[in-house]
């Protein structure tokens, strides 16, 4: 089963970009990041994309690595002054790791300050008449309160870790549960239709066995990808609401 649904994931943009969504989501001081937390968050989403066979990139793992490293370095026994030599205090460990964080931030605000007047020009100049395909066809612009794939992984990470201990302790009685992808996705479009004001992330995985859990998870992923539906979260923290595309808060 594992190999039938693998699938590439395009809203994951390289290692920094998972590391400034944590920052930013544990409101971090990027001048000062506690390693050993910012590791231990990093290492549980990639176990968790592991767990959940998506394609994970080699730059990912080598940035596992270099945090790891750095937690080492900084676990060991600072150098007291009469021990430094005449060049002064050693660099911080964690210096160009901040340094990668900082510059990556700009050119990614600068990049969503690109991306903004060009949805204001859209408003602004007027365009040939297109056919109703290619409107459909198009990406729709990231909404304010969408949820990355980042607040989704860090949902799954919660749901499998309560699945895997469920399994333990029910190990005799579990079955494997096949269920081929197209159908999930019927079933979770036929689910997010009947219900008002949007589905509850965590509703959609009312089966708690791990194959059921990994391809709802690709279901809900590749509906995300035909513009079928949305996930919103409007604060961090906050429950994982699934709204048909055209249900969304922003239609």
């Amino acid at each position: 089963m594992t190999k039938s649904y693998q699938v590439k994931v395009d809203g994951f943009e390289g290692p920094l970009d998972l590391l400034l969504h944590l920052v930013n989501r544990y409101e971090i001081d990027i001048y000062d990041i506690p390693v050993s937390k910012i590791t231990d968050q990093y290492m549980n989403y990639i176990h968790t994309m592991r767990e959940l066979e998506l394609d994970l990139a080699s730059e990912y793992l080598v940035m596992a690595a270099s945090l790891l490293a750095i937690k080492s370095q900084m676990l060991l026994p600072n150098p007291t002054l009469e021990e430094v030599d005449d060049e002064g205090l050693e660099e911080d460990p964690r210096e160009d790791l901040m340094r990668k964080l900082i510059e990556y931030r700009k050119y990614k605000q600068a990049a969503e300050g690109l991306k903004e007047k060009e949805v204001e020009a859209n408003r602004i100049y007027t365009r040939p008449p297109m056919r109703q395909e290619e409107v459909q066809g198009e990406a729709p612009a990231i909404k304010p309160g969408e949820a990355s794939i980042y607040d989704m992984i860090h949902a799954m990470s919660k749901m499998l870790s309560r699945s895997n201990a469920n399994e333990q302790v029910q190990e005799t009685k579990i079955k494997r549960d096949e269920v081929p992808i197209q159908m999930r996705m019927e079933e979770i479009l036929t689910q997010v239709d009947l219900q008002e004001g949007g589905t509850s992330f965590y509703q959609l995985f009312k089966k708690r066995s791990r194959p059921h859990i990994v391809v709802t998870f690709m279901a809900i992923l590749e509906l995300m990808k035909s513009n079928d539906i949305v996930c919103v979260q409007q604060q961090h923290f906050e429950e994982l609401i699934v709204f048909k595309m055209e249900d969304a808060p922003w239609s």
